[in-house]
């Protein structure tokens, strides 16, 4: 039997497969390398972290915690702290700027331990991870010759999440290992860390920010960014980001990438924030008082499926009260009205009829004084 035919046959199979798979083998290598510069020229960065403080000078608005914090870190001694305060207020970036400060780029991720909510911090963690990295001892000298503190910091961002058994695990931690480690717990309330900690820290509270100041920071912003703006698209971001500066600077950024052309306007800034238009408010109320509800039943029900919050129009609804010409009696039975809906709508209960029951209060309120 002539066995040439088969083997040429073979031959030219596997020279077949093998030149198919050299060419698939190489053609995933040029896709992935084209793809690696395309990411790399396409990476950008959120605004919130462009511009976030790198140094103690660039916090805004907390100047006793700042300079509190400048002296301690001349000593070089630092004792464990707690920051408490709104979101967006600057507690995480000074802690990290003070951090950069102490330790200079090169030792910074050696020294320092950043803990949020999002990661794991039950007390098996707290026994664990952190227990561990406060056991560490400190060593090593700062390459630009600058002083280097002879401790860590952990930072507990968030911290009024931790459990109550996680905070308490915390305190012998604290107490045993205050030779080589600092201790700095966030957290937006206050009365939700465990009093063993809160003693065994200096409180800093951090204020909600002024208006000129976030106004300020926004239009270095805009200058930094070359964008086009209105007095009107400032003045209507600082409103609608009431003190949260990280708020502010977001809607900025989604507002400029909305009207890449055109300038921000008031009306740019309260479509993206989610708003109701202070027409509306205004509109809804004018039918409280002298519609009927007929009107009243159509105007809510158009609010609710424009698609806009029940708890967004009961925040602007709670402040038009406020300013409005009724007696303290009315606004005192309006306001109640409304911690019982924001109460309702918590629970779960429909927005359309707890608006409903809150504007219906506020007609039968307007009519008495009619």
């Amino acid at each position: 039997m002539d066995l040439q035919p088969v083997q040429n046959c073979y031959r030219r199979a596997m020279q077949a497969f093998l030149k198919g798979t050299s060419t698939q083998g190489t053609r995933p290598l040029k896709e992935k390398g084209a793809g690696t510069n395309a990411e790399k020229k396409q990476k950008s960065v959120p605004w919130v972290e462009k511009y976030r403080p790198k140094c103690m000078e660039e916090v805004a608005f907390q100047e006793e915690v700042v300079a509190v914090l400048k002296k301690t870190i001349e000593g070089a001694d630092l004792p464990n702290l707690l920051f408490y305060g709104p979101p967006g207020t600057g507690k995480t970036s000074t802690i990290l700027a003070a951090a950069r400060e102490l330790y200079g780029p090169e030792l910074y991720r050696q020294r320092v331990l950043e803990l949020n909510a999002s990661d794991e911090r039950g007390i098996q963690v707290v026994r664990e991870k952190v227990k561990r990295f406060a056991q560490l001892t400190v060593a090593g000298h700062r390459t630009d010759g600058k002083p280097c503190p002879p401790f860590k910091i952990i930072i507990l961002d968030e911290a009024d999440s931790m459990t109550n058994a996680a905070q308490a695990a915390l305190r012998r931690t604290m107490e045993k290992e205050s030779r080589t480690t600092r201790f700095c717990l966030i957290c937006n309330y206050v009365s939700r860390i465990i009093e063993p900690l809160t003693s065994r820290c200096s409180k800093f509270r951090f204020k909600p920010l002024a208006n000129q100041v976030q106004e300020e920071r926004l239009l270095e912003i805009c200058d930094k960014e070359n964008l086009k703006y209105s007095k009107e698209g400032i003045a209507a971001l600082v409103k609608v980001s009431e003190g949260d500066l990280r708020k502010a600077i977001t809607f900025l950024q989604s507002a400029a990438r909305l009207n890449t052309d055109n300038e921000i306007t008031e009306s740019a800034v309260i479509e993206i924030a989610g708003v109701v238009p202070p027409k509306m408010i205004n509109n809804l109320l004018k039918i409280c008082y002298k519609g009927t509800f007929e009107k009243l039943e159509i105007a809510v029900r158009n609010m609710v499926d424009e698609g806009y919050a029940a708890t967004q129009i009961l925040n602007q609804l709670h402040e038009a009260i406020i300013e409005e010409e009724l007696n303290d009696k009315q606004k005192s039975a309006i306001t109640e009205k409304m911690a019982v809906v924001d109460k309702c709508l918590v629970d779960g209960a429909d927005e359309y009829l707890q608006m409903l029951s809150l504007c219906s209060v506020i007609m039968q309120q307007a009519t008495q004084s009619n």
